[in-house]
């Protein structure tokens, strides 16, 4: 026994663990040679298959084919390429092994959607920046000038005072039309039919819906039905809705019914899943207790859903400030109809103003972007919807 000796460690003491790279050849430095050595495959294949995308497109744009069978070989070399590019990025990081795989598996699916937004979004943005600092050729520095010219033009004084009648009458219009038409038709047995009636509009694009009023406001009541009826009750003569000094500004309300008819019906169906929500114990129980159909209405259900209407007020919101279809295809901005987005359309792209245009872009930006927080903030924290 006294040969013998019992290798005894004091208690307490942490036995020490072999790293990955010990006692295998190399050590760490060959486990992070192997580890980088497949990172950049990874990265090397998603590449590869990029280029060979863009390289098809590129023949595809340039090819004599015909335009139809152009378009159907595009749809399918860009979604079995776009598939071929997840799957193959996919297979090569899972056999890179933990605990790589889970740290970069999240980057191979979100990674391209963070590229497009980039390329297509922040990159153009930081160029109207740097372009709202220029002349109008985009040659000669003027810092500021263009910025003061904006808030001291008068064509922008009146294009802000259309977007805030916009936000008033439209946002507003569009949001408690929306509201009481969910309430209401909720307790009727046509209830489907009626929705169906009223959503039907957010089928037609913004222009098709431009051009449909654009008939019914025509100054020929033989062509616009507005002045028909207007004429045959008054028997006045017919009157330019959108095109008369006479009304104006008030002659924006005709364009801002457009967007009513329109968004009613987005605000209608999201505030009718919101109420139907809400637990209809609650609203008996008001109900028993002596509340009115208003008092339930407003304090109940206003309270109950009050993250959707937050979250849609804000959308309708940021879809108003950024208007432009209706006002360019109806009026083309003229008649002191024009608003933020079709001064900077006309300035960029008829003016060819293109540092004063790029400052109007980035001032609508700007406008947006504290909406678009606030928004993002309801629908973080779970309150929306």
């Amino acid at each position: 026994m006294d040969d013998q000796f019992v290798d005894i460690k004091p208690v307490g003491q942490p036995v020490p663990l072999k790293g990955p790279g010990e006692g295998k050849p190399g050590g760490p430095l060959a486990s992070l040679a192997t580890n980088l050595g497949r990172i950049l495959v990874a990265l090397f294949v998603p590449i590869v298959t990029f280029i060979g995308l863009y390289a098809g497109f590129v023949f595809l744009r340039d090819s004599e084919a015909p335009k139809l069978v152009t378009a159907l070989i595009a749809i399918v070399w860009g979604v079995g390429g776009v598939a071929l590019l997840y799957f193959a990025s996919n297979w090569l990081v899972e056999r890179i092994g933990n605990p790589w795989t889970s740290r970069i598996q999240p980057y191979v699916f979100v990674g391209p959607a963070v590229a497009i937004l980039i390329w297509y979004l922040a990159l153009p943005t930081l160029r109207t920046l740097y372009a709202s600092f220029f002349g109008p050729l985009g040659q000669e520095f003027v810092g500021l000038s263009n910025y003061m010219a904006v808030f001291t033009d008068r064509n922008m004084f009146t294009a802000f005072r259309n977007n805030v009648m916009w936000i008033i009458f439209g946002a507003t219009g569009c949001v408690v039309l929306g509201l009481l038409i969910a309430v209401l038709a909720d307790r009727s047995k046509y209830e489907r039919f009626a929705k169906s009636l009223i959503f039907m509009p957010m089928a037609i694009s913004m222009v098709g819906a431009a051009v449909i009023f654009k008939l019914i406001y025509a100054v020929n009541p033989n062509i616009g039905l507005l002045n028909a009826i207007y004429t045959s009750l008054t028997g006045n003569q017919p009157v330019a809705w959108t095109a008369s000094a006479e009304i104006q500004p008030w002659n924006n309300l005709f364009l801002i019914a457009v967007m009513i008819w329109l968004q009613t019906g987005y605000c209608m169906v999201l505030f009718s899943a919101a109420i139907k929500g809400i637990p209809t114990d609650i609203l008996e129980a008001a109900r028993v207790d002596g509340a009115t159909e208003l008092q339930v209405f407003f304090r109940i259900m206003i309270p109950s859903i009050m993250g959707t209407i937050v979250a849609v007020s804000t959308t309708v919101l940021i879809f108003t400030l950024k208007i432009f279809d209706v006002v360019w295809v109806m009026t083309g901005g003229q008649f002191s109809t024009q608003v933020i987005a079709t001064q900077y359309y006309r300035e960029y792209f008829t003016a060819n103003n293109y540092g004063y245009g790029s400052a109007i872009a980035i001032v609508l930006l700007i406008l947006v972007i504290p909406v678009m927080i606030y928004n993002l903030r309801q629908f973080s924290e779970k309150e929306a919807f």
